[in-house]
């Protein structure tokens, strides 16, 4: 019985990881240089900056042709400075200007990580070999935007826990709220979700495959650490995941010790 449930677990957490997708239609990045390489340039991504004095820069280089697309956002804060401007270069011609003061920006509303931003336009074009490059000013060069590059939306494994660790320092920094806050949005349950459903697996297969053995090893009865101990540990950990960094290895050892605990009984790892 205990293996059909595991092999259950495992078929539901399959399918969950597969029917979740990315929860976001850009991979996040916090940009921390003036001066930025752009990699596969028509994978999703949006460049979270913040202008200090200097524009920042945007260089992308292929070889072959591809799908250039460029759009400009600025954040809904308590006071967003609608002032960014995105100017689009090949070599040093320039082919398009988005956003500035004189733009007609509209709001735009992210449902995933339930964030509002103002939109100053955006840029599609089939783009021959070549630099291409995309400079992000405004007035004073003091402003915080996210720019998006490319259109086709990809989420490895890497990428999403990427994402989950950079997304509550954007929360904070550029919306104003906190990484807690996260857990009542869509991207922050479907992560959970997933993590979890990959916790359950383990601890399932833990009880399975290696608690017997471990007992035998050992040469006797595996009480472990108590249960109401594990339990709360797994709060803990649950805890400051979600108030902090929500690292992917806290909620998931959060996940296996709470599911280890809930699936173990008095009598269970007794050695023969």
């Amino acid at each position: 019985m205990r293996v059909h449930s595991a092999i259950a677990a495992l078929s539901l957490a399959s399918l969950m990881l597969l029917s979740a997708g990315p929860a976001l239609a850009h991979q996040p990045v916090v940009v921390d240089s003036d001066t930025t390489e752009v990699v596969d340039p028509e994978i999703s991504k949006a460049y979270y900056g913040v202008l200090s004095g200097a524009a920042h820069t945007y260089v992308i280089t292929s070889d072959i042709e591809f799908d250039l697309y460029v759009g400009i956002l600025v954040p809904d804060s308590e006071t967003p400075k609608r002032d960014v401007k995105a100017e689009i270069f090949r070599g040093d011609e320039l082919v398009e200007s988005l956003g500035g003061v004189n733009a007609e920006w509209v709001t735009f509303y992210e449902p995933f990580a339930q964030n509002t931003y103002w939109d100053g336009g955006e840029y599609r074009l089939r783009a021959a070999p070549g630099v291409y490059s995309v400079r992000i000013s405004s007035p004073d060069n003091a402003s915080k935007y996210s720019l998006a590059i490319g259109e086709i939306e990809y989420f490895g494994l890497e990428d999403r826990a990427n994402a989950l660790a950079v997304l509550p320092g954007i929360q904070q920094e550029f919306f104003g709220t906190s990484a807690f806050e996260l857990v009542g949005t869509r991207y922050g349950l479907i992560n959970l979700l997933v993590i979890y459903a990959a916790a359950l697996v383990a601890a399932l297969l833990y009880t399975v495959t290696l608690r017997r053995p471990l007992v035998r090893l050992i040469g006797g009865s595996l009480r472990g650490i108590d249960k109401r101990f594990r339990v709360a540990a797994a709060v803990v950990l649950f805890a400051v995941a979600i108030t902090t960094t929500w690292s992917p290895l806290l909620l998931f050892a959060s996940g296996v010790l709470l599911f280890e605990a809930l699936f173990s009984r008095p009598g269970v790892a007794q050695s023969r």
